[in-house]
């Protein structure tokens, strides 16, 4: 099992590959909204040969979707792709059908990240993968006390008073650098610790307003800074792909959370 994710560009160079590619194939689109009846109804659709033993693996990865899954099943080639951004509709095409992928991925989408650590926050606008407006910085929030006693007690709430001021600034700046683009953005992507991003949700009450258009899971991002804006931007733009070949299944999965 090969564990791997494709950038933007290596996806539609792997889209043009297919579109050329000779023999027989179907491809499907299932979108991120349908209904759990017509997805196992859409899936007993004869795809090919050898697809029976891979339906374990495309069943149990379109469940877990959020955006939506393709399968591309040929003679040669055999992908499940789980693209980064959801698709809208349900395709069933003879051939390789690759341009409502390619359509999605060559869009020039509007992308809000927010990377988030106690202690450092990253935060992003993005069209496409160019940077548009960004904020990056630090806090003070002191490690755990790991004794016990009154001054222990003392010391976790300074510290929750550290978190809340550091939490209040980040939304600050979520708020200056995202409002000006609501009407464009299209989707938000939160990349750092899981039970962090969880507790400056419910105290920024402005995300809230963005919870229709955040995508999960959660971005990997060890230290929120500029550089890594740019990291994570692609991150956010890639895709996830499992390919089969004759006598061996190889399979791509995100190591990330979710909300």
């Amino acid at each position: 099992m090969n564990r791997r994710r494709f950038t933007r560009q290596k996806m539609l160079h792997l889209l043009d590959e297919l579109e050329t590619a000779e023999g027989s194939a179907t491809s499907l689109y299932i979108p991120h909204d349908l209904p759990a009846p017509e997805v196992e109804k859409t899936l007993r659709a004869p795809l090919g040969p050898g697809i029976e033993e891979a339906m374990s693996h495309i069943s149990e990865n379109v469940g877990r979707s959020k955006t939506g899954r393709v399968i591309f099943w040929g003679e040669e080639n055999k992908y499940l792709v789980l693209p980064p951004f959801p698709l809208e509709e349900k395709l069933f095409a003879s051939g390789y059908d690759v341009e409502p992928l390619r359509s999605l991925l060559q869009q020039e989408l509007v992308i809000a990240l927010v990377l988030l650590r106690l202690g450092a926050y990253a935060v992003g606008v993005f069209q496409g993968e160019k940077l548009l407006s960004s904020k990056v910085g630090t806090g003070l929030v002191h490690s755990r006390h790991r004794q016990g006693g009154s001054s222990a007690h003392r010391f976790e709430r300074h510290r929750e008073k550290q978190i809340e001021y550091f939490f209040t600034r980040v939304c600050g700046h979520v708020r200056e650098h995202l409002e000006p683009h609501l009407q464009q953005l299209d989707y938000v992507v939160y990349g750092g610790e899981r039970h962090t991003l969880l507790s400056f949700r419910k105290q920024c009450q402005f995300s809230h307003q963005l919870d229709e258009r955040t995508l999960g899971p959660l971005l990997n991002v060890r230290e929120p800074k500029q550089a890594t804006l740019d990291a994570a931007i692609n991150q956010a733009w890639s895709s996830e792909v499992i390919q089969w070949e004759e006598g061996e299944t190889k399979v791509t999965y995100p190591d990330k959370g979710s909300f």
